[in-house]
């Protein structure tokens, strides 16, 4: 594969030394002297062979062949310095591409050293917290050990204490006893005095004692009532904390439900408003359609002869025109209320004046939804006057000024 591609570039660099022409005029400047040493010329003598000339000839021809072979040698030189040339580029260029791919490796794993030391340092300042609040809690736990250790030896020293003094009055008082048995064969009334006063001092010491025990208690009570006011604060902040971080997801929640709500409301509603005025126009279309097509049905019988009129079939025929007339213009003037089932279904009497003006409209068969009634009834008041009651015959006329009128969704009967 690589001979074909040096053969190739060998060529293309003779091409461009330009060798060709110099290569084709020796071999032709060769071939001229060999004719003319062959050719003889006619001559009227024969001459001697002329040396000097052969010897010059062959000369001649030595440095053509010398310079052939100098262009041969050139063109190889030429040859090998392009292929030279050409494998100083590809080392060029393999090198540039190794350059490259090391630059690229360097790259790829410069960011994977970045990614472990980023996860790394997510991982330590992880283990940092949970470090921090282990240690927090310990610290909480040893305090409160401390606390603890500390009330149970002041309970202790005080039991000691105590004990101590409970031990000195005893010993005071066997001490006084004795004394007082000895003073008491001395003199009855030093006994009663000294009696008198041991009793005060002991009342006094009772009262006392009585009071240390009471400041004691009192002192006991209020650090137990601290310690239990600090523990409530501390549980009441906790649950004040929760409380408020739970009405706050709470509250988001809400938010964001409300606001998903309101959005599927409000595209409900555009699709529902969509298809109400896509209906709407299809009922205006298909009403003034059936609107223009019975009113042409009429205006025929009402234009025909009086023959034509009488005939019992043209009349009814005007009559059922005239009551598609009123089906279509009460349903372009109802308006039916929102969140109405299509099962939904009221009747309506309606009775006409000579003039096609109403009455009274009035519901004989309710559909249970109070507003559903009132929209029949309004619908009808809105439509009327009907005055093509007027242009039916006078017999027709009567039959037609009272009817019923069925409404259900979508459709009037």
């Amino acid at each position: 594969m690589a001979k074909p591609q040096r053969r190739k570039t060998l060529k293309r660099s003779a091409g461009r030394v330009g060798y060709g022409l110099p290569t084709v005029l020796a071999v032709a400047l060769h071939l001229g002297i060999l004719v003319i040493s062959v050719i003889k010329w006619p001559s009227s003598e024969p001459e001697a062979p002329n040396n000097a000339i052969v010897q010059a000839t062959l000369i001649s021809t030595e440095t053509r062949t010398d310079q052939a072979q100098q262009a041969a040698e050139a063109r190889t030189r030429a040859a090998e310095r392009q292929a030279q040339e050409e494998a100083e580029r590809q080392a060029q260029e393999e090198a540039e591409r190794q350059a490259r791919e090391a630059a690229e490796q360097q790259a790829a794993e410069e960011a994977e050293r970045q990614a472990a030391e980023q996860q790394a340092q997510q991982e330590a300042e992880q283990q940092a917290r949970e470090e921090a609040a282990e240690q927090a809690q310990a610290e909480a736990e040893r305090r409160a050990a401390e606390a603890e250790a500390a009330a149970q030896r002041k309970a202790e020293e005080e039991a000691e204490r105590e004990a101590a003094r409970q031990q000195a009055e005893q010993e005071r008082q066997a001490e006084a006893e004795r004394r007082r048995q000895e003073e008491a064969a001395r003199q009855q009334e030093a006994e009663r005095q000294a009696r008198e006063e041991a009793e005060q001092k002991a009342r006094e010491e009772a009262e006392q004692q009585a009071r240390e025990e009471a400041e004691r208690k009192a002192q006991e009570e209020a650090e137990r009532q601290a310690r239990e006011a600090a523990e409530q604060q501390a549980r009441e902040e906790a649950e004040r904390k929760a409380q408020e971080e739970a009405e706050r997801q709470a509250r988001e929640a809400a938010e964001q439900k409300a606001r998903e709500e309101a959005e599927r409301q409000a595209r409900q509603e555009a699709e529902r408003k969509a298809q109400e005025e896509a209906e709407r126009q299809a009922r205006e279309a298909a009403e003034q359609k059936a609107r223009e097509e019975a009113e042409r049905q009429l205006q025929r019988i009402i234009e025909g002869d009086s023959s034509a009129v009488s005939n019992a079939e043209q009349g009814n025929e005007a009559a059922n025109g005239f009551i598609q007339l009123v089906r279509r213009a009460v349903e372009q003037a109802w308006v039916i209320p929102p969140n109405v089932g299509d099962g939904t279904t009221a009747e309506v009497q309606v009775r006409l004046g000579p003039s096609g003006e109403v009455f009274a409209a009035t519901v004989t068969r309710s559909s249970g939804n109070a507003a559903f009634d009132n929209s029949a009834i309004q619908a009808v008041e809105s439509a009327a006057p009907f005055t093509e009651l007027r242009d039916l015959p006078s017999g027709v006329q009567r039959d037609y000024r009272q009817f019923n009128l069925r409404f259900r969704p979508g459709d009037i009967r």
